[in-house]
This record gives C-alpha cells, sequence and structure tokens, in this order.
C-alpha cells in the first residue's frame, strides 16, 4: 500500500491543476478508477464522481477530496514580455519572490517562468524586510515582448501554478507541491481499491472535487445531487510540530492520521465544522479496534468545501479526516507516507462499521 500511495501522490503532484482547470488530474484519476473497474461521471462544474454501491440499508456516505490546487491568473501581459497576475486561493505573498512557475498552455506547451526578486545589491535598506503585495510583482518567462508571450500561448487569464516538483526527504516523508489535496486523492484511490474485497460496506460515492481553493464550494453540485446521508472530507489536518506551531495544537508528522474536532474561519468566511459526534464515535472506536494513532484537531483559520456541503437537504453528517501537513500553500509542502498509510487504513475502518444499525442520531452520542 505504501509504495502505491507514494507513486499515485508523486505522479499527482506533477500533474498541475489550478482550481477551475482541473482537467489533467481529473483524466489521471478517472484512469486510475477505470483501472479498478470503476466507471465513473463528470459533472458540468468538472466533479468527477464513481459510485460504489453497497448495503442499501445503511446510511450513504460521500468521500471526498479536492483535486485543484492554488495558483495565479494572468492579468496583463506588459509590454516588454513580463506578465502581471492575480492571486488564485489563499497563495502566500511572503513565499512568491524567486519561485519558479508553470503557465499552464497544455500538455507539452507549458512555459517555465521565474516569479521576479528585485536584485540583492539594489535592494534598500527600507526594501529588506517588505513583503512585496502581489500587484507589484512579475513574471518573467524569457520572452521579450508582449507579442513573443502571446505567440506562446499566454493570454489573460492564462492559469499559473508553482512549478510541479516532488521532493523525496529521508523518513518516507515527501515534500512539493500541492500535497494539498492530492495526497487525498491517492488515500481515495486506496479506500476504493480495498472496498472492492470487502463483501460489507454502505454505498459510498467517491467524489474527486474542484474548485476548493477558490471558493470552497466546488463539491456542492455533487452533494446536491447524491444527498448523501454521511460526509467524509480527506484533506490536510495543520501539522503543530514545528516551532512557530507548536502553540497551535498537538498534531505531528508521522503521529499517524488525525481528525478535526473543531474549524472555523472567521476572516470574512463565517464557516466550519463541528463534526457529527456519531462519525467522531465512529472513527475513535475505529482506530482504537484496528490499533490506529488517531490524532485530534482543532483550530481557526482554515476552512474545507464540507462547511457547505453540511448544509446539503436536510443537513449531512460530517467530518473532516486528515494526514498531518507542514508548510500550507507554500510551493514545497510536507507530509508523511505513514500517516497516508494510516489515513488509508482509518478511512476502510470506519467505512465497514457503517451498516444499517448505525445510528446518526444525536441523542444516542452526546448525554
Amino acid at each position: 500500500m505504501k509504495d502505491r500511495l507514494r507513486r499515485l501522490t508523486t505522479d499527482l503532484m506533477r500533474v498541475p491543476g489550478l482550481s477551475g482547470y482541473e482537467g489533467r488530474v481529473r483524466r489521471y484519476l478517472k484512469s486510475q478508477m477505470a483501472d479498478l473497474g470503476l466507471a465513473s461521471v463528470t459533472d458540468p462544474l468538472g466533479n468527477l464522481i464513481v459510485t460504489l454501491e453497497g448495503d442499501r440499508q445503511a446510511p450513504s456516505v460521500m468521500l471526498f477530496a479536492h483535486m485543484d490546487q492554488l495558483g495565479l491568473i494572468v492579468r496583463k501581459i506588459e509590454a516588454n514580455g513580463l506578465v502581471r497576475v492575480e492571486r488564485l486561493g489563499g497563495v502566500p505573498e511572503k513565499a512568491l519572490p524567486s519561485q519558479e512557475v508553470l503557465f499552464c498552455i497544455g500538455d507539452a506547451r507549458d512555459i517555465a517562468g521565474i516569479i521576479a526578486n528585485k536584485s540583492h545589491h539594489a535592494t534598500g535598506q527600507d526594501e529588506k524586510y517588505r513583503v512585496l503585495p502581489y500587484p507589484e510583482l512579475y513574471i518573467d518567462t524569457g520572452l521579450s515582448s508582449a507579442a513573443e508571450v502571446a505567440a506562446a500561448g499566454i493570454d489573460v487569464g492564462t492559469p499559473v501554478v508553482y512549478a510541479p516538483n516532488v521532493v523525496e526527504l529521508a523518513g518516507d516523508r515527501l515534500a512539493g507541491t500541492s500535497i494539498d489535496d492530492r495526497a487525498a486523492c491517492a488515500v481515495m484511490v486506496e479506500v476504493a481499491r480495498a472496498l472492492l474485497t470487502i463483501e460489507a460496506h454502505p454505498t459510498v460515492h467517491f467524489v474527486f472535487s474542484v474548485q476548493e481553493e477558490f471558493n470552497l464550494r466546488g463539491a456542492l453540485p455533487a452533494a446536491q445531487v447524491l444527498l448523501p446521508e454521511i460526509a467524509i472530507q480527506l484533506d490536510l489536518i495543520l501539522a503543530t510540530d514545528t516551532p512557530d506551531m507548536a502553540a497551535r495544537g498537538d498534531v505531528r508528522l508521522g503521529g499517524g492520521p488525525a481528525m478535526s474536532l473543531y474549524s472555523f474561519h472567521g476572516r470574512g468566511t463565517l464557516n466550519g465544522v463541528i463534526p457529527h459526534p456519531a462519525l467522531v464515535s465512529l472513527f475513535d472506536g475505529a482506530a482504537r479496534d484496528a490499533g490506529l494513532p488517531l490524532q485530534r484537531s482543532a483550530h481557526i483559520g482554515a476552512l474545507t468545501d464540507l462547511s457547505y456541503v453540511q448544509l446539503v437537504g436536510k443537513g449531512v453528517a460530517a467530518i473532516d479526516l486528515g494526514f498531518p501537513m507542514r508548510y500550507s500553500h507554500s510551493s514545497l509542502e510536507v507530509c508523511d507516507l505513514g500517516d497516508l498509510v494510516g489515513l488509508t487504513q482509518l478511512v476502510i475502518e470506519g467505512l465497514r462499521r457503517i451498516d444499517s444499525r448505525f445510528s446518526l442520531d444525536r441523542d444516542h452520542y452526546i448525554s
């Protein structure tokens, strides 16, 4: 399993797929699910949906992870060929200068560029510690005129991502681009593989969702059609085992999968998830009985599309599960393959326990 997760995750990290432009990622995942004998459909927004039928007396489950990534959009091309951009998603401005990027024109036609960083020898004292707002940044492709840039296929609206990159670190740790949330997409494929060999399980709708980094609502059309009774979202959980994060919790990279007990985003988006107690009990028990470590997280400042999926129809029992990850939204995020294996095992064990007797009545769980 670990080797498959390594291959799937690294392959997916190398495929560019900005929010709204997820086609290459979707086609890769569609082929992976087809290799398992699972048919898929794509909705008009771009969500890839695979349904594995199970016990119809059990609550149905939507298991989902987003396949898009954050990045930039071309806003203006200067006469000298330098390119100005808009941010798409929570791109940290302080991490942008000197980054290598990729203009996504099409297979075998993508154009490399670098985000300029003013020459150190010409940087004044008042500039050295200033974070440049993104409108002041520009990208250098090596092309020397607007006409050359246009001839290369770059235009206003062209998607731009961090240059796809994979760095294998010591101890089964991976660094690179878009681990958020390609690692969870890899876990989804492995969960599907395992469920095909398990006789007793609920109906599971695997949804590889779009535009999470853009507006957090890309999964909504899928949820509105599927109307699941349970929604399980897989994404990063903020690792807090570095000096700058230590006060935020006790989630450790390599410490196993994690469960979010509280998430909230207070910066303009008043939403979050307090998980359904039945699902907290389910995964606590599944981890304990399977001998899996299960870390717990509660934090402000991050949000997933589960925040909106939980409000579909009459309401959906919801929980965020995930893998610890360092350095979120930078060009070099870090995860641990052992945590991905543990997350896969946790989800499989939890899904096996959802049968016709599984109760979603809150009063069965809260005293």
